[in-house]
């Protein structure tokens, strides 16, 4: 790799000189700043943008950890803050967390040691990285929280509506005449620590409705492990009549099992998911889906975010957001009998 020594002797100048082309170019006569562009195009001299802005004592560089690289509503959230960051000069590392806090905490850990000026965080379960967090702001690292807040953390943070974005989903179900509704995740304060799950059955509560012990499980977000318990839900003697997945990934799981076990939608069963994915529109019949506002979230975070970089004051430091009900063809009235 070339570097800026390389290009000063290539174009017969300074050191001093050759940087001074990158950063103040006015400040030379035309000649000499064309010598230096000339060994800068002819040697494929880069910047060392980390090095440089690490000697200024100020990273442009942002981490972003996601849940599950797996999850589509990580890449969208991903993309959309990376350009939002990338416009106020910032580039993004991403790394995964696999909802671990566990498995977070050496993630923050290799984040910290590329020196990044902040972390955008969808945290993971669990408490394992509460006091590295607490270290890292300390140390000046800006952190902003998405997707999930957990309790007693008051970090900037940019949330879905989950307790409202749920009740939605049982209203919509409960209004075609379910009453043995099923989510695909049960609510644990240490494995399974998120409000969808947590509001499912206080919901169901205020309606007269109770969730049966035999449809209460902890699984994890994963397609597989909703693929298992669908299995596992409509094989009891009294299955539900409607599930509901609590993420995309896991309603692919669920409408694979489904379709395995030769019931249809919606006449045997109902289906309704968050997240309004492609493949959600697109098969036969398609979901009915919670659309998560994915954009507008990740612009909040990546604003959050660079207020904090340039040391801003946050006039809204935690935004919650709505989701909207797209109602389609998996749903219907239960089948009689």
């Amino acid at each position: 790799m070339s570097t800026i020594q390389d290009v000063a002797r290539l174009a017969g100048v300074s050191p001093t000189t050759a940087k001074r082309a990158l950063k103040e170019p006015d400040k030379l006569t035309p000649d000499t700043l064309a010598r230096v562009q000339r060994a800068i195009e002819q040697l494929h001299y880069e910047p060392d943008q980390r090095a440089g802005a690490l000697r200024g004592g100020q990273s442009r560089t942002v981490g972003l950890i996601v849940a599950s690289i797996l999850e589509p509503f990580f890449g969208q959230f991903a993309r959309t803050a990376g350009h939002v960051l990338g416009e106020a000069g910032y580039s993004l590392i991403i790394s995964e967390n696999e909802y671990s806090a566990a498995r977070e905490l050496t993630e923050l850990r290799r984040l910290y040691g590329q020196r990044v000026a902040g972390i955008l965080l969808r945290p993971g379960y669990g408490s394992g990285s509460h006091e590295y967090l607490g270290r890292l702001r300390s140390r000046g690292v800006a952190i902003t929280q998405y997707d999930y807040r957990p309790p007693h953390h008051d970090a900037p943070s940019v949330m879905l509506d989950n307790v409202d974005a749920m009740r939605l989903a049982v209203d919509h179900l409960h209004a075609l005449g379910h009453r043995r509704i099923a989510a695909l995740g049960t609510y644990h304060p240490a494995t399974h620590p998120e409000e969808r799950s947590r509001a499912f059955p206080e919901i169901m509560n205020a309606l007269g409705l109770a969730v049966p012990p035999e449809y209460q499980r902890v699984t994890l977000l994963t397609e597989d492990s909703a693929y298992a318990l669908t299995h596992d839900l409509l094989a009891l003697p009294q299955p539900p009549t409607a599930l509901i997945a609590l993420t995309g990934t896991q309603a692919s799981g669920a409408f694979r099992a489904i379709k395995e076990r030769g019931l249809r939608l919606p006449h045997d069963l109902s289906l309704l998911t968050f997240d309004n994915y492609p493949w959600t529109a697109l098969v036969d019949p398609p979901i009915t889906v919670l659309e998560q506002p994915v954009e507008a979230m990740a612009e909040h975070a990546a604003r959050l975010m660079t207020a904090q970089l340039l040391g801003q004051p946050l006039t809204t430091p935690h935004v919650v957001l709505p989701a909207r009900l797209i109602e389609r063809g998996s749903t219907g009235p239960p089948r009689e009998g």
